[in-house]
């Protein structure tokens, strides 16, 4: 045990300090990152400004480049997410642009627009925003549309024959419940007796263990499993109908089709929401009868739908400007104003008859060369800021102070580019609040990624376990656990401040069981310890 209490402390404080891998082993050296950049870029050892050897020092610790041996600032190998997609180990989507003439109409920056006479004559004007899309328009007829053309046309499993798993992103709680109804019903019709009910299921907030529904669809047993096949392990539910909870961070790599039944006004979700299908999967095994797998023609996911009744796609591939508001297109052909990207507009009361019709379903596959959101994404402001020798001058010089104060007053929030802080966050998809300070060092190198919220919780618990060196290694993980939760939740503080320790018994994060697993003393010496070293602001969300 003792032995094991010291591999164990060894580990937590190389994940704190990386860098003391490299010294402690000798031998050749691997070293892989998202965004390599040479740190010592505009850094002269032999001007006066810059030969303080200790900087240097600093510097040459800071670069990954020399670490592993690439001298010339040039990484040995670079690998990019197209590359993966043209080498066969992602998978790009087959668009399925399915607008109907109305849902496109409703999209504007302003909202859904109508104009009308009132009874007295006058001219009126009412505009429609996003929130009101399903309580005004998402009649049944048109809901029912939706549902119906996913059904015939998404991708089936290949083992046995049922619809594909599969995730809908709805607009609201409500629409995402009267979905996952009319899912049901028309299931119920096209496979007579396999399903009570339980072919589509609601994942939001709303709903009593959504979270444990998501794992439970990767998992093969969402509501029960071989529904069709006794010796094939696939969840009984085929779709998970959501607004927002399973845009980011969820890996289900079985899924083969994504519904947008909504409009998506984020390029940061868009790029989020396609990617939760890009995985390759062999379904295979999942098969515990030889016999059965001899018999599957095609067991590998080479290819997910992406049904788009919004031209989302369209938008976001032709027509969307990465740094500006979006004004989604009005449709074709329909209506005054169609086609200019602003608000459709209407002369008369507009009364929907329930007689929606699907104008257009048109398939086509992503190439090698992807969608035009994967390839701009969060470039133009890094450019931008790259290309800025103030700023570029006062990052090498290590002047945070000034960079952060220049950016938030000559470059945020200017008329042609309309930077914000608020909007890199969202850009940069990560699961929790990113400081200006990171953005930038990112940007110049000085860090090669953006660490998520579990990595930098794993690194904080480990400079807490080398500064106390608990003796109790086999409570190791009740102490993490209560570690993270007094770092992450407001409400897990606001308890252990309180000492109301009743209201543990009904959390889903730390439970009176898990409270009671972690020995006494670090019960009081975790919360000391966090006010004073741990900066609880940057794992918020």
């Amino acid at each position: 045990m003792q032995n094991y209490a010291q591999v164990l402390r060894f580990r937590l404080i190389c994940t704190a300090n990386a860098r003391a891998v490299f010294d402690y082993f000798i031998g050749y050296k691997l070293g892989l990152t998202a965004t390599p950049r040479d740190y010592l870029k505009k850094f002269d050892k032999h001007k006066p400004t810059t030969n303080d050897p200790r900087e240097f020092e600093r510097r040459l610790l800071l670069d990954t480049y020399r670490t592993f041996g690439c001298e010339d600032g040039q990484p040995t190998v670079r690998y990019s997410l197209l590359d993966g997609v043209k080498d066969g180990f992602l998978i790009n989507p087959t668009v399925v642009d399915a607008r109907t003439e109305i849902t496109t109409e409703l999209l504007s920056e302003q909202g859904f627009v109508v104009e009308f006479k009132d009874d007295e004559g006058e001219d009126q004007k009412e505009t429609y925003k996003q929130r009101e899309f399903e309580k005004r328009f998402f009649a049944d007829a048109t809901n029912k549309l939706f549902c119906k053309t996913f059904l015939e046309n998404a991708l089936r499993d290949p083992v046995s024959g049922e619809i594909g798993k599969s995730i809908i992103f709805a607009v609201s709680q409500k629409h995402a419940a009267k979905l996952a109804q009319i899912l049901n019903v028309m299931a119920d019709k096209m496979f007579p007796g396999k399903y009570q009910s339980d072919f589509a299921v609601q994942v939001t907030s709303q709903i009593a263990d959504a979270q444990q529904f998501t794992i439970n669809l990767t998992n093969n047993n969402l509501l029960g499993s071989a529904n069709f096949l006794a010796a094939y392990k696939t969840s009984k539910a085929r779709v998970c109908v959501t607004v927002g909870m399973m845009t980011t961070g969820y890996d289900c790599p079985d899924i083969l089709n994504l519904g947008l039944f909504r409009p998506i006004f984020s390029p940061t979700d868009f790029i989020q929401i396609k990617g939760r299908g890009t995985r390759k999967h062999n379904f295979l095994q999942q098969i515990f009868d030889d016999t059965l797998k001899e018999s599957v023609k095609a067991p590998d996911k080479t290819a997910y739908k992406l049904f788009d009744f919004f031209a989302n796609c369209e938008y976001f591939e032709e027509e969307y400007n990465y740094d500006q508001v979006i004004k989604l297109p009005a449709p074709k052909g329909r209506g005054e104003g169609g086609g200019g990207g602003g608000p459709a507009t209407y002369t008369g009361i507009y009364e929907y008859a329930g007689d929606d019709l699907v104008s257009m379903l048109k398939e086509e596959t992503i190439g090698t060369g992807g969608m035009k959101i994967d390839r701009m994404f969060f470039q133009r402001f890094e450019d931008n800021v790259r290309e800025n020798k103030f700023i570029a001058t006062s990052v090498e010089a290590g002047q945070w102070d000034r960079v952060i104060d220049y950016v938030n007053h000559e470059v945020f929030d200017k008329p042609t580019e309309f930077y914000s802080l608020d909007k890199l966050r969202r850009a940069a998809s990560v699961d929790r609040r990113l400081t200006l300070r990171e953005i930038l060092e990112r940007i110049f190198g000085l860090i090669p990624r953006f660490k998520s919220k579990d990595e930098l919780l794993e690194e904080e618990f480990a400079k807490f376990v080398a500064d106390y060196k608990p003796d109790e290694a086999g409570a190791i993980p009740a102490i993490k656990n209560y570690f993270k939760a007094y770092v992450t939740s407001d409400q897990i503080r606001s308890i252990i401040e309180s000492r109301q320790y009743t209201d543990l018994a009904t959390n889903p994060l730390l439970s009176t069981r898990d409270f009671k697993a972690v020995p006494a003393k670090y019960r009081t010496l975790i919360p000391e310890y966090v006010k004073d070293y741990v900066p609880v602001q940057s794992f918020a969300n």
